[in-house]
């Protein structure tokens, strides 16, 4: 598959108004909320402050109000028929001003019809006075048969891209998340520094709740999306946990997990597995407004057997790659799967987490780093 990354050029600042209130009153917006919509967007001005120096102020004529809850509500009414540029067979995803799109890539034929979608792209973008950034546009060439086609917008080549931020994730073209893991690490580690410098003693309530504030966070974002499953990459995360634990006064001479089990805390591998089953709970009992039947598909009861009894067995898609096995619906049916029925069948998300706190006190502990 081949996957183009598109940057739109100061995306939410040069939105037409009059254009986006043509389109927010065909998504059937009318009467006073239309026109509480264009008096919010009027008579905006700005100026530019240089060395004390100050431009006389203008007005602004296009964009939505960045720092706002209906700002970026307002760019996505306004960027939604993008899609109508995307044929059959590919795959078009937006959110905010981050949007691909790709399509798998087995003949020439394919490459052309990713070329003609980038030109209706383009064709939108003029048509509704909004643009590109081509030097900023990537190309990512997923599969190891992957003939690396040549793509352009207008006179310019994508260039190629090897890992891509994405909402958040790097994602890497190998799908492995190596990378996002070692820069995770990263980002958690300098915070980590950052507060083992203001503070000298560190004791278990405040400087554990520091921790858990600023630092595991960043270790933990969307997590059912980039779950590693290689030691090194699990190690990597694991580490900057362990040195930040080993930090809290009075705990010396104990072991990592030892150090976990005083503070209440477990370990980062542990709660990846449990997030994975809170979501699938929340997939799965509706809670998210989520499409179950495009992440899972239920067994069929009459042929579980004894060891799984119960209508909430998940069934086990065939992965030929490691990466597709360790995808979030494969393991995660794999780890719903080994739940016991009372624990599946919970009404709610909190006697959910109860339950599996539960199952977590009677399991066997896990590993120490690097074994």
């Amino acid at each position: 598959m081949d996957v183009v990354y598109l940057d739109f050029a100061k995306a939410f600042d040069k939105v037409p108004h009059e254009r986006l209130l043509r389109k927010v009153e065909m998504y059937g917006v009318g009467g006073k909320a239309l026109a509480w919509i264009r008096e919010w967007l009027r008579d905006r001005k700005n100026r530019v402050l240089v060395s004390g120096k100050k431009s006389t102020w203008r007005e602004v004529l296009s964009g939505v109000p960045q720092g706002s809850v209906l700002g970026p509500i307002l760019f996505v009414i306004f960027i939604d028929d993008l899609e109508e540029a995307v044929t059959a067979g590919q795959v078009i995803s937006m959110f905010a001003d981050d949007t691909k799109v790709g399509q798998t890539v087995e003949k020439e034929e394919d490459q052309r019809t990713l070329q003609e979608t980038l030109n209706r792209l383009m064709e939108w973008v003029d048509k509704w006075g909004m643009g590109f950034n081509v030097e900023k546009c990537h190309v990512m060439h997923v599969g190891r048969g992957n003939g690396h086609c040549k793509y352009s917008m207008g006179a310019t080549e994508l260039k190629r891209t090897t890992c891509e931020r994405d909402v958040g994730i790097m994602i890497s073209e190998n799908l492995q998340p190596s990378d996002h893991c070692k820069k995770a690490a990263r980002t958690a580690g300098a915070v980590l520094t950052q507060i083992l410098r203001a503070f000298h003693y560190r004791d278990r309530h405040t400087y554990v709740r520091l921790y858990l504030q600023y630092v595991r966070p960043h270790l933990e974002f969307a997590s059912p999306a980039w779950s590693p499953w290689k030691r090194e990459d699990i190690n990597c995360l694991e580490k900057v946990q362990e040195k930040a634990v080993k930090q809290v006064t009075g705990l010396t001479g104990r072991t990592y997990l030892e150090r976990l089990a005083e503070l209440g805390l477990t370990t980062l591998e542990e709660r990846r597995a449990e997030t994975d089953m809170v979501q699938t709970f929340k997939i799965l009992k509706g809670i998210d407004d989520v499409d179950e039947k495009q992440w899972f598909e239920r067994q069929d009861h009459t042929r579980v057997t004894r060891a799984r009894q119960g209508t909430d067995v998940l069934k086990l898609q065939r992965a030929d790659h490691e990466y597709r096995r360790q995808y979030f619906s494969q393991r995660a049916a794999r780890g719903w799967n080994s739940l016991p029925e009372s624990a599946r069948a919970c009404r709610n998300v909190g006697a959910f987490k109860a339950a599996l706190r539960a199952l977590r006190a009677t399991a066997a502990p896990t590993p120490e780093i690097g074994h």
